[in-house]
């Protein structure tokens, strides 16, 4: 009977589901009860705040929440206190950030108590690659929200709602900052006629607390400023910055200042005029500090070199601690290579102690299968936060060394590189909505596990809007137990599930040449710097697979404080999940399992596998709880994760296979796909 009882709720529950395309993402609208909303000041912020609570509020009905302004010292930056009564702030941008959290905690049902909100990062900031004409590097979800290729200065009544809509969802996270375009950046950026686009945004933006940022090429008074140099210690260099700055700060009196990828993937830099990092980031940090902004300078560098490239940023910006400006924040991504499905954290953590170090995170999933994969990312990052570096011993995690709780800083920050487009859903594929909205919670709070983000993201997202009457009793019991409690579960798992099927045990890089997509271990013709190919990273022969990083290898373990040192370095204690990163091992080695390495590597991509099946299972059985839109887009999304995952297991078994000589162990499904078309279809593709 309670199977018939349960059954019927569920049917009549899809009756009532409204269909939705995602583009509100976790800010859809609900059916509010009156609120009083008592607040002695007025600004747009406060304007904004007052409409969230009188548009969202499901909380007692005819309630009186109070916004008000306090110098209560527990209370820090843009943090706020929450009650029973209402928010307590500093700032207008705290009140607002105090109401989100307010109404994220009524329409998720966590307990609002007596507390403070501080968040851990002073900015938290969004990096988007997007290109004056459009379009977006590494971008899986449309064309540039911010830039058109067509008519690109003209600015419509879309484009105005669409930036505005985008600055709520931002603020509604705790992000308070944007870099509006490519860190390859296109000098263009700076003329007349983008500088108005970019006021334009700014002024869209600011109301919510946003802050505009713009990535620089360094060349720039050479390319758009009729200089014959860009060296930073030349008087014109230096003056053309300073007098570009104020034209800026004349258009944009919150201007947050530049982010800078010099010396990198053959942009140009300091380094062309025999200047250093510290040269070139603390010239264009003079200039811009009468204005209060700040210079982030990316420590991705890296050249064509014999060398161990994982070895280049540490190299090159230690040497330099304490010798930057205290405007200039170095930006480090979480790992030494390059935003892997799974990297040991960045020895540069730490290891600066009187410079500022903000992480670098990727919300776009670049090397995880970009639009097209399910892949929650949270559990990635908070991996990364929660590394000890032992810098400073014990406890001294990679989020303790950047929020300020470790080293002084002046600023903190932490940047993610955005997943937005122009697609209806923002993000190309329903669940990638949700490691933007987990970057802005990390972001606030660095301290939030991966469950807690994955709950409230679904409870917002995809818990049914009930508009006609009330719903079932024992519905929500019902949808916590048949939806909430196995997607959630799905997504923690997503991303182990990716680096099974892609590159388990510390492999790394082996990627098609074709976007960085699908496999190809094989790829590496002989016009291509090494550090571009797979081979470089995996070293397969014969004789065993591996990038061999200990002191008697490349030496990069010694870039790590002890004990991990000596950690990595060791067969007995490095952990299995960066052993390949570490170690070149023979096949025939024995791991923990009792497995050999070859045998192991197969179990790993065998899992892969298995587990994304199970993820389209779990999804299937949902179908009750989501509308129709959304399920099928994610379902067609996840038969092509299946069946790419398959192609990674088929591809990487059959090409390492010819190395170690050993069969695919029995109780493993055989490859479906042979290595020669799989090859040629890469082949083609390219």
């Amino acid at each position: 009977m309670k199977k018939i009882l349960t059954c019927l709720i569920i049917c009549c529950t899809v009756l009532r589901i409204r269909a939705e395309n995602g583009h509100e993402l976790w800010l859809r609208p609900r059916t509010a009860l009156p609120v009083r909303v008592i607040c002695e000041r007025s600004s747009p912020a406060l304007a904004i705040a007052r409409r969230e609570l009188e548009d969202g509020w499901v909380g007692k009905a005819d309630a009186s929440v109070v916004l008000a302004f306090t110098k209560d010292r527990a209370i820090k930056g843009d943090g706020f206190r929450l009650g029973q009564r209402g928010i307590e702030a500093k700032t207008d941008a705290g009140i607002l950030y105090g109401v989100y959290e307010l109404l994220r905690r009524q329409q998720t049902g966590l307990p609002i108590s007596e507390e403070v909100c501080n968040p851990s990062y002073e900015r938290r900031i969004l990096d988007h690659w997007d290109n004056p004409d459009g379009s977006i590097e590494r971008g899986y979800a449309g064309g540039s929200i911010f830039w058109r290729k067509s008519n690109p200065f003209a600015i419509t009544d879309g484009d105005k709602v669409l930036w505005q809509q985008y600055a709520r969802a931002d603020a509604s996270v705790g992000i308070n900052g944007a870099v509006l375009n490519n860190v390859n950046a296109s000098p263009l950026i700076l003329s007349t006629d983008y500088l108005a686009r970019v006021k334009a945004i700014a002024d869209i933006l600011r109301p919510y607390g946003i802050r505009t940022y713009l990535s620089v090429r360094f060349s720039s008074p050479v390319q758009i400023g009729g200089l014959t140099t860009a060296d930073p210690l030349d008087p014109g260099v230096e003056n053309w910055w300073k007098e570009k700055i104020k034209d800026i700060y004349q258009l944009i009196p919150d201007f947050g200042g530049f982010l800078v990828k010099a010396n990198s993937e053959g942009q140009p830099g300091p380094q062309d005029y025999g200047r250093s990092h510290a040269d070139g980031a603390n010239m264009m940090a003079d200039a811009i500090r009468p204005f209060g902004g700040i210079i982030m300078w990316r420590a991705f560098v890296y050249k064509a070199s014999d060398k161990d490239r994982a070895k280049q940023a540490y190299a090159e910006f230690t040497p330099l601690d304490g010798q930057f400006r205290d405007n200039v924040i170095i930006q480090v991504k979480n790992g030494p290579v390059d935003f892997q499905p799974r990297e040991p954290f960045s020895p540069l953590f730490g290891a600066m102690k009187k410079t500022d170090v903000m992480p670098e995170f990727q919300v776009t999933q670049e090397y995880l299968g970009q639009a097209v994969h399910l892949v929650f990312l949270a559990p990635m990052w908070e991996e990364c936060l929660k590394s000890d570096t032992w810098q400073g011993g014990p406890g001294s995690t990679v989020a303790h060394c950047t929020d300020g709780s470790l080293y002084p800083q002046r600023y903190t920050a932490i940047a993610g590189v955005a997943n937005i487009g122009l697609d209806s859903n923002w993000c190309g594929h329903p669940f990638a909505q949700a490691n933007w909205y987990a970057f802005g919670r990390l972001a606030w709070n660095n301290r939030l596990t991966s469950g807690q983000i994955a709950d409230e993201w679904l409870r917002l997202t995809f818990y049914p809007i009930q508009r006609q009457r009330k719903e079932p009793a024992g519905y929500q019991a019902d949808w916590e137990t048949h939806f909430l409690q196995p997607v959630r579960e799905m997504m923690l798992r997503s991303r182990e599930a990716a680096v099974n099927y892609m590159m388990p045990l510390g492999l790394h890089h082996l990627f098609s040449a074709n976007e960085h997509y699908g496999p190809g271990p094989w790829w590496a013709p002989q016009k291509v710097r090494p550090d571009w190919t797979p081979p470089y990273y995996h070293k397969a022969d014969t004789g065993g697979i591996g990038f061999d990083r200990t002191n008697t290898g490349s030496d990069a373990v010694s870039q790590y404080h002890e004990p991990l040192r000596s950690q990595f370095n060791s067969l007995f204690t490095c952990p299995d999940m960066y052993l390949l990163w570490f170690h070149h091992l023979p096949w025939s080695y024995r791991m923990r399992s009792g497995r050999t390495l070859w045998q192991e590597l197969c179990y790993h991509y065998e899992e892969g596998v298995r587990q994304v099946r199970e993820f389209q299972n779990i999804w299937d059985k949902v179908r009750p709880y989501v509308d129709d839109e959304r399920f099928v887009l994610v379902q067609s999304k996840l038969r092509s994760q299946s069946s790419n995952a398959q192609l990674w297991k088929d591809a990487c078994l059959q090409y390492f296979g010819q190395f170690s000589r050993q069969p695919i162990p029995p109780d493993i499904e055989r490859p479906v796909h042979d290595l020669d078309d799989i090859i040629r279809d890469d082949t083609m593709r390219r």
